[in-house]
């Protein structure tokens, strides 16, 4: 029987020590992602205020796309070849496992090509203007090309962990995080490098990651790694993407909400007495705090999903219900704790960020309260989304994790502020997250009836 980090067995052994043996290293390859972000926005917003916090809001659509990438190739190939695993194909799980890496690179390749191409019309969609267009475009131009290596280091470390080995997966991921974090206040602060220097330090952290993540390819121990199985498949690759599909729209959801939030914000925000920076600077913060916790909860989903995958192949349903329950329970303490903690510090929060501009602690005060209001609610959401993705059912999964983004919070924000102003975008943030809670239970409740 495969065995999991702590070799123990992933058909046999208590659920919540599988999930303790997995959790820890997947959030932290989950974070990583948050931590390159949040470290930017913090010393840059300390360097350059408003404006520079506004300019990495604005980047952040691209980030977006990197983790879309990344997990959508990452999480589709890892719970395939889970699956195939739990099922004794061997020959079929190392196709998946060669196509995805081909397809981890190409994709990054592809990626930062067009970024480049298209980088000043990106950044005008994304809502910059003045100002923050030119430092949005000095910090990209730069983390651009730290795409190829972003989404090999993320997502081969979900092969990694599905092979058994999560701390050697986690170590990879938090060595580029604590490098990018240490450099940031060299670079921006004592070298005044300013934005780039940020930039150069996320590029950097993400050039670790990869090189340590791409060490572990020949030590791959599930399924041996022949040269053909590194060929494009296109029947491997689709029904990689397909399977991976539901939490890469997810992404791809957010990526486009964060869009139509920043000029719906910077219109809204011209037209109040808060001016088009202080709204845009204070969402992309609030996003990138939310994401650190969406991450941890993320980490916790897909430390999951070796054992889901594994026992819906081998036929054991009660197993896989019995760890669907044991990790809602979980997520909901961790959503819960994010709920406390942006009602109770909303301030302290914010000052992380930014220091003495009235207006700025204001607007963000009201933002982190309100639209951050049910955010108890969230982790059930993400949890459904990968829980449908790890047993091979992309259909449902795409369901639940457009839910939230496409088809309640986009139109909520597009309509309510017609009759509530910048209120509108507040209140579509909780209006959303219980939607997409109601719809997450009931998608659930039907499959187990379905067992």
């Amino acid at each position: 029987m495969p065995k999991s980090a702590n070799s123990l067995d992933l058909s046999t052994a208590r659920v919540t020590d599988l999930i303790r043996a997995y959790t820890l290293p997947a959030i932290m390859s989950s974070l990583v992602g948050s931590v390159y972000n949040i470290a930017d926005q913090i010393f840059v917003g300390q360097k350059l205020g408003t404006a520079g916090n506004a300019a990495t809001n604005v980047a952040f659509p691209l980030v977006l796309l990197m983790v879309t990438f990344s997990m959508m190739i990452g999480n589709g190939g890892a719970s395939r070849f889970s699956i195939q695993q739990g099922e004794g194909e061997r020959a079929e799980a190392g196709k998946t496992v060669g196509n995805s890496l081909t397809a981890l690179v190409a994709s990054g390749v592809a990626l930062m090509i067009a970024a480049l191409i298209f980088l000043r019309p990106l950044m005008t969609l994304f809502g910059a203007k003045g100002e923050t267009l030119t430092l949005a475009l000095s910090y990209t131009q730069i983390t651009a090309v730290g795409m190829p290596f972003y989404i090999l280091g993320t997502g081969w470390s979900m092969f990694v962990r599905a092979d058994g080995s999560p701390k050697y997966a986690m170590f990879g991921t938090i060595s580029g995080a604590v490098l990018n974090t240490i450099l940031d206040p060299i670079l921006i602060f004592v070298f005044d490098m300013g934005i780039q220097g940020a930039a150069i330090a996320t590029v950097t952290g993400q050039m670790i990651s990869a090189m340590i993540a791409a060490a572990y390819i020949p030590r791959f121990k599930g399924v041996p790694l022949k040269k053909q199985y590194f060929l494009p498949d296109p029947s491997v690759i689709g029904n990689i993407f397909l399977l991976g599909a539901p939490i890469g729209l997810m992404q791809i959801a957010v990526m486009t909400v964060q869009i139509v939030m920043n000029n719906v914000l910077g219109y809204y925000g011209e037209l109040s007495g808060y001016g088009r920076d202080i709204p845009l600077a204070v969402a992309g913060i609030v996003s990138k705090v939310s994401t650190v916790f969406n991450s941890i909860i993320m980490g916790i989903s897909q430390s999951c999903q070796p054992i889901l995958g594994y026992n819906y192949g081998t036929g054991n349903r009660g197993r896989v219900k019995e760890t669907y329950r044991t990790a809602a329970v979980i997520v909901t303490t961790v959503s819960t704790a994010a709920f406390l903690l942006f009602q109770l510090f909303p301030h302290q929060i914010l000052e992380i960020f930014q220091h003495g501009n009235p207006q700025f602690l204001s607007f963000g005060t009201s933002y982190l309260r309100i639209f951050m209001f049910a955010t108890f609610l969230n982790g059930i959401q993400i949890l459904t989304s990968n829980f449908f993705t790890a047993i091979g059912n992309p259909k449902k999964g795409t369901l639940a994790s457009l839910s939230r983004q496409v088809l309640f919070q986009l139109p909520l924000i597009l309509i309510l502020p017609l009759f509530m102003g910048m209120n509108g975008i507040l209140f579509a943030g909780p209006a959303a997250d219980v939607s997409a809670c109601i719809l997450s239970v009931f998608l659930i409740k039907k499959e187990f009836q379905n067992f």
